[in-house]
């Protein structure tokens, strides 16, 4: 009962401002979600103790009548300087992919995981796959297998917590060989019935069929893992879920990991279980997700060397949009106690005293984790998803990742002219579109598909 309670408050805390608007919110809720709301702000505040941090800057607002209202104007964007990639600590450049691997990859991720993101605990638990449900269905009448599985988490260790992991796996049928698949950061059905996302992920453009479909018309699978199963997307449940777990419900200290590392995480254990299932290749997974799920997304594909690409959707500030660029959603948004509980407990002090010019990494570094491995950033137009994720900031993350692909012998973005809506700039191995409909990744699906066939092959519908 612990962790469904804490399942369902997570639900009412991401949806507490639709609810709010159409007044569908019970006296329940707003108690539940109220005493998240405590627990955040004490858990933040215990954060701010370890760091000696007394006071942060305010959060700029997504409003643009307010008084704080986030700079939305390229003429107003600052000046700044960019970490080189390619540069040694020692001043030194770099000039050969051993030496990326050797001397300058060690340094980045190592300043990501005390920075930013945390790191991971050396003692994990193991999961255990279990099938809970299997079944041939159809989808637009496509033939496919579908099953529901579960990734126990071994919690011998601390037996007050239970962490199962929820994932959906849907593969063509019939199929003659192991299939590549995606994996989503998504929602399926649970025990609580339908839960809705935060945002719309991967809509279908108007007159498109879903992304579902689009794959498995492709003769590709696709998979979705459930991130609210593996942690709480919040500061109150850094108690629970795998990091819980792991620190046996106490608090977190400023290195541990932040929920999109424990997220990614939960991605790498799904690949294990794709390396044993006999429907899938497991060389072929590709990983997608939308908004603070495609930071997830861009996360996994840094840490995680199986993946084989990754359609990052609408990332933002903490994934793929440089965090020294002033327009949108800044540090001081993600180091608030609405958002910190993605991040490891550092990361609060470049919000104060500290600032984002003093972050040894930026973003362009966490997509040149990646290299040489392909990705596409995807975004939405700013008429209708709005400017607070940065398109522009988000398509620079990807120029300035540009010359470790080279290095690589890889082509990056191939420009550093921000396109127009609707270009697509995928003859590279970094590939940037930005759409013109909302916050999801829909209407890039096909483009992404089109993209990944270079690299995967076997395009041909059924």
């Amino acid at each position: 009962m612990r962790k469904y309670g804490l399942a369902i408050a997570v639900v009412l805390m991401a949806l507490n401002d639709s609810l709010a608007q159409f007044g569908r919110r019970t006296p329940e809720q707003d108690s539940i979600f109220a005493r998240l709301q405590r627990q955040t702000r004490a858990d933040h505040q215990n954060m701010m103790a370890q760091l000696g941090i007394k006071a942060l800057r305010p959060g700029v607002s997504g409003n643009p009548q307010d008084a704080n209202a986030a700079n939305r104007d390229e003429n107003k964007v600052n000046s700044y300087t960019l970490p080189d990639p390619l540069v040694l600590k020692n001043g030194k450049k770099i000039k050969t992919p051993q030496d990326w691997w050797q001397k300058r990859r060690p340094e980045i991720v190592e300043d990501f995981e005390k920075e930013i993101y945390g790191r991971l605990p050396p003692h994990i638990p193991t999961v255990q796959w279990k099938v809970v449900s299997s079944k041939d269905t159809v989808i637009a009448n496509l033939p496919i297998k579908e099953k529901i599985l579960r990734g126990v988490v071994d919690n011998s260790s601390f037996p007050s917590i239970k962490v199962e992991i929820e994932l959906l796996v849907a593969t063509p049928r019939p199929t003659t060989k192991p299939v590549p698949i995606v994996l989503e950061f998504g929602f399926i059905q649970s025990p609580f019935g339908n839960t809705p996302p935060v945002m719309p992920i991967g809509l279908g453009s108007a007159g498109e069929p879903t992304w579902k479909e689009q794959l498995i018309a492709r003769g590709w699978g696709y998979a979705i893992i459930v991130p609210s199963s593996i942690q709480a997307d919040n500061g109150a449940g850094l108690t629970e879920g795998i990091i819980g777990l792991v620190n046996q419900g106490k608090p977190r200290k400023p290195e541990d990991w932040g929920a999109l590392r424990a997220w990614s995480w939960g991605a790498s254990r799904a690949l294990d279980y794709f390396e044993t299932d006999q429907d899938i290749d497991a060389k072929r997974v590709a990983i997608e997700g939308l908004s603070r799920y495609g930071k997830a997304t861009v996360v996994a594909m840094a840490f995680e060397p199986r993946f084989s690409l990754a359609f990052i959707g609408s990332s933002g500030a903490g994934g793929v949009k440089i965090l020294r660029r002033v327009f949108g959603e800044q540090v001081e948004n993600l180091a608030s106690s609405g958002e910190y509980h993605w991040f490891c407990g550092n990361f609060i002090k470049y919000a104060g005293p500290l600032t984002p010019s003093d972050l040894p990494v930026d973003a362009h570094e966490l997509v040149a984790l990646c290299a040489p491995r392909p990705v596409f950033i995807s975004s939405g137009s700013p008429q209708v998803e709005g400017q607070w994720v940065d398109a522009k900031g988000m398509f620079l993350g990807g120029v300035y990742a540009s010359p470790v692909y080279r290095l690589f012998g890889k082509k990056g973005l191939g420009t550093t002219q921000f396109p127009s809506l609707g270009t697509p700039l995928v003859e590279g191995d970094i590939a940037y579109r930005q759409h013109a409909g909302g916050h999801s990744t829909g209407p890039n699906w096909s483009t992404w598909i089109a993209w990944a066939c270079r690299y995967w092959g076997e395009c041909k519908y059924f």
